[in-house]
C-alpha cells in the first residue's frame, strides 16, 4: 500500500508516523521546501505542492498511490486539489482504492450544547465551514462517481505535543474565557492518526465524528493545565467583554456536543478521550 497525504502538516505528518509499519510508501505535501527535513525525519517522503499544479515528480507518485488522505484547507476558490482531479481522478491515480478527507465538526453549525451524531443535519455558520461542507459534498460525488470509498473525518479542535495549553501558559498567552452554557469537542492528535489507520487499512467508507468523549467549557481546560503546573490559573475574562479577533470570536457562535459513538462502534478505542487524561499525559512527557 502507498499514501499520498495532501497537507502534510500537523494532523498529516501524525498520521504517516502511525502507519510506517502499514504502507510500503509514504508521501505528503507542502506548499515549501523549508518543510522537506521535518517531513523525512517523521518517515515521510516530501513533495512540493502549492495548490495550482502538480509537480512531474508528484504527478509520477500519484500512479502508484493506493490511499490518499486530503488535509489542505478549501480557500477562497474552495477544495485547491478537486480542480486538478475531478475529471481525471483515476488517470492521475489508477491504483487508488481509498479516500480520506479531514473535514471539521464546524459542519454541524451552532446547536445550542445539544448532542450532535452524523446524522444531523448540517447547518454551517462560518465561511470556514461552509466551505468545508462543499468540499465534503464535492468529495462525495467524485469518489461515488468514480466508486471509491471515502471516509470523511470530522475533526474537533485539535492538540497534542507542541499545541495545547501548556504552550499557552509558556507563551504567556493562556486565558480563561467564560461564556455562559459554552462547551467545545478536543482530539488528541494521535487519535486522529490511529482513527484514520483503522479506517484506512479497512477500507471503511462514511462519515465519522473524530472527537473525544467529553465536551467541557474551555476555561476548566485551562484551569486544569495551571493546577497540574502548579500555578494559579489566569483570572477568569467575560466573553462578552474579551478582546478577541473576529476568527476568534466566531468559534464562540457554535455551542454543542458532539457524539464519537460511530468510531467506537467500530471497535476505536481512544487513547485520550477526555481533556484531563490527556493534559496529564503531555504533563508527564514534557514538563517533569
Amino acid at each position: 500500500m502507498r499514501l499520498m497525504i495532501f497537507g502534510a502538516g500537523f494532523s498529516g505528518r501524525t498520521i504517516g508516523k502511525h502507519i510506517q509499519d502499514n504502507f510500503q510508501f509514504i508521501g505528503g505535501t507542502t506548499r515549501q521546501d523549508k518543510n522537506f527535513s521535518q517531513l523525512r525525519d517523521d518517515g515521510i517522503s516530501p513533495f512540493q505542492f502549492t495548490g495550482e499544479a502538480f509537480s512531474d515528480v508528484l504527478s509520477q507518485e500519484l500512479k502508484d498511490v493506493t490511499h490518499i488522505i486530503q488535509s489542505i484547507s478549501p480557500d477562497k476558490g474552495g477544495d485547491p486539489l478537486l480542480p486538478l482531479i475531478s475529471h481525471k481522478l483515476l488517470t492521475l491515480m489508477p491504483n487508488l482504492k481509498w479516500v480520506g478527507y479531514l473535514s471539521t465538526v464546524g459542519v454541524y453549525g451552532n446547536h445550542d450544547g445539544e448532542w450532535v451524531n452524523e446524522e444531523t443535519v448540517c447547518k454551517p455558520v462560518s465561511k470556514r465551514s461552509i466551505a468545508r461542507l462543499d468540499a465534503e459534498n464535492a468529495w462525495t460525488s467524485l469518489c461515488n462517481a468514480n466508486d471509491l470509498p471515502l471516509a470523511i473525518l470530522r475533526l474537533s479542535g485539535i492538540y497534542g505535543p507542541g499545541r495545547n495549553t501548556f504552550v499557552n501558559f509558556e507563551k504567556g498567552k493562556a486565558r480563561r474565557l467564560v461564556k455562559e452554557g459554552q462547551v467545545f469537542n478536543r482530539i488528541f492528535v494521535d487519535d486522529i492518526a490511529r482513527a484514520a489507520k483503522l479506517l484506512m487499512t479497512q477500507n471503511i467508507s462514511g462519515i465519522f465524528n473524530i472527537t473525544d468523549d467529553e465536551p467541557a467549557p474551555p476555561q476548566d481546560v485551562v484551569a486544569y493545565a495551571a493546577e497540574l503546573l502548579g500555578v494559579e490559573p489566569p483570572p477568569e475574562i467575560d466573553f462578552q467583554t474579551a478582546d478577541l479577533t473576529p476568527m476568534a470570536r466566531s468559534f464562540y457562535g457554535e455551542n454543542k456536543r458532539v457524539s464519537n459513538q460511530k468510531i467506537k462502534d467500530l471497535g476505536f478505542e481512544f487513547l485520550q478521550p477526555n481533556y484531563r487524561s490527556a493534559l496529564a499525559y503531555l504533563h508527564g512527557r514534557y514538563h517533569t
